[in-house]
């Protein structure tokens, strides 16, 4: 992958760390936690479907500078100032994860710049809130001042033994039992999850998700006029697919499509060929 990262600096003074890579109709990504412009995710087959992907790093995330988190809206005006520099008036967004909420505001407010929206095992509800015991040990392990010791722990697990490491995070990413999601997983599955968690880190970037996705989105997601997809897995254990379910009640005429796949990763496993069908599908049926 030919990938291009550069740096952007808003009028405000901001820096926006992003990439760049492929021809064609572009998307916007809003990546999900722990990572950063460097995704690679579904990335191969949209540049195989003639996409140009354009990733920014999320405020905190990278390059990017922390100060764009400390409002949603004024990341949003830095990504405007990003597409207008790129000479980009309209582009399709996938919105990852926690990256969910990035999107969904992008596209609330931005009507006229987006073509689409597709939210993949997306946060569009309430998700973590300080009184969730998850939230409170994630404010300890994501301090910027711990998350890089525990990405050291984790790529030293990665690169001695792999195997018991996936084995051991399933139950992070779905509600199946290991003996049910192991036979869907492939070598390649593997080679990508393990590529994954060796890009991953946090920086200020997790926290500033944890603040966003505490958030009611309810008349944001009401406000979305451009064509929608939602795409989640019903045994989504990282973002429940409640998430799914309740944007594709409050976004006009958008499409849901609920996966029978492993996971939060959708990109990975049996399922994954079917939920690609589904996604070009959409996006092709947009040009």
């Amino acid at each position: 992958m030919d990938r291009k990262t550069h740096r952007y600096t808003t009028k405000d003074g901001f820096t926006v760390e992003y990439s760049s890579v492929g021809q064609g109709e572009p998307v916007l990504i809003m990546h999900g936690g722990h990572s950063s412009c460097n995704e690679e995710l579904g990335y191969r087959e949209l540049l195989e479907n003639g996409y140009a992907i354009i990733t920014p790093s999320r405020p905190g995330y990278g390059n990017t500078s922390k100060e764009l988190g400390e409002d949603v809206i004024t990341a949003c005006e830095a990504y405007v100032e990003l597409l207008d520099n790129l000479r980009l008036p309209q582009i399709h967004i996938i919105a990852i994860s926690a990256g969910g909420p990035s999107g969904i505001h992008f596209a609330s407010r931005y009507p006229q710049r987006v073509k689409s929206l597709t939210l993949q095992s997306a946060v569009s509800h309430r998700w973590l809130t300080p009184e969730d015991k998850l939230y409170k040990s994630a404010q300890t392990m994501f301090r910027p001042s711990n998350e890089k010791y525990l990405w050291a722990l984790m790529r030293l697990m990665n690169k001695l033994v792999p195997s018991l490491l996936f084995k051991s995070m399933i139950a992070s990413f779905s509600q199946l039992q290991p003996e049910q999601v192991l036979p869907q997983i492939s070598g390649e599955d593997r080679r990508q999850f393990k590529n994954m968690l060796n890009r991953q880190r946090s920086g200020h970037g997790f926290l500033i998700d944890l603040a966003l996705t505490g958030h009611d989105l309810t008349s944001v997601l009401s406000a979305i006029q451009c064509p929608t997809l939602i795409m989640h897995s019903i045994h989504d254990a990282t973002v429940s697919v409640e998430h799914a379910r309740h944007a594709h009640r409050h976004i006009p005429n958008a499409e849901l499509c609920e996966l029978d796949s492993w996971g939060h990763l959708i990109w990975l496993g049996k399922g994954a060929p079917a939920m690609f069908h589904k996604l070009f599908t959409f996006l092709d049926s947009i040009k």
